[in-house]
């Protein structure tokens, strides 16, 4: 774990400097939240923290599959 609150650590969670992640795929067109909120169809890639929980979410575009790990690990 990262301990440095200058932030001059690179890589790592944002909150806690743990390099190990979960990497989950998710789309809006189904499910109650679609049905509420007027969402496009759309990807998104939830990338967490497996030590603390902290979580991103990435709109998934034509980039490759790892630029979302890789942005959440700086």
């Amino acid at each position: 774990m990262a301990d440095d609150a200058d932030g001059d650590e690179t890589g790592g969670c944002p909150k806690c400097g743990e390099t190990n992640t979960d990497v989950v795929s998710m789309t809006t067109n189904d499910g109650l939240v679609s049905k509420v909120v007027d969402l496009p169809d759309e990807g998104f890639t939830v990338v967490s923290c497996e030590e603390c929980g902290y979580s991103e979410l990435y709109r998934e575009g034509s980039s490759g599959s790892d630029v979302p790990r890789d942005l959440f690990l700086g």
